[in-house]
């Protein structure tokens, strides 16, 4: 089966809708990272503050608490299989753009292993391992990375003019 480049052969119809749809996942996608920002945990320390408080500090502006193990189990479990169906979707519009295949397994299979690094690292940092904060930063800001260039990947082969019937 020949599956490389069969999103550009797609009529317009069926290429809008994914295109929509990769648009609004990208959406939701991103507003995410804003609540990053928004709880400054786009650094180790603020990864760090985020989920274990910063209860000791004085003259801290805004003053967090060590998350619960309920919390934290939430937020895992919930990143996990959310992060998981995005990246599957996503993955499998990749497959069918065209695109070489040893990029396209990259772009496909790597999201999952940050997912676990990134969120599996925020629980074990939680724990204890305070180091994973670096590998917590360094696996979300390649999830982020992969994330964006298979979202254009996909886009620019719905939107390519005179590329399908």
């Amino acid at each position: 089966m020949t599956y490389n480049g069969l999103l550009t052969t797609f009529p317009r119809e069926i290429k809008l809708f994914i295109g929509v749809f990769v648009i609004i996942l990208s959406i939701g996608f991103f507003t995410g990272l804003l609540f990053v920002k928004q709880a400054d945990s786009a650094t180790p320390a603020g990864v760090e503050e985020n989920y274990l408080g910063n209860e000791e500090d004085e003259e801290a502006a805004v003053m967090k608490f060590k998350k619960g193990d309920r919390e934290m189990l939430t937020i895992v479990h919930t990143h996990i299989l959310s992060m998981s169906f995005i990246f599957f979707l996503l993955g499998g519009l990749v497959w069918i753009t065209k695109f070489p295949k040893k990029w396209k397994l990259f772009l496909t299979i790597e999201p999952f292993l940050s997912v676990l690094l990134t969120f599996g690292g925020i629980y074990l940092m939680w724990k204890g391992i305070l180091w994973l904060k670096y590998v917590v930063i360094f696996s979300g800001t390649l999830m982020t990375l992969t994330f964006t260039f298979s979202a254009m990947l996909v886009l620019l082969q719905c939107f390519k003019p005179n590329s399908g019937q």
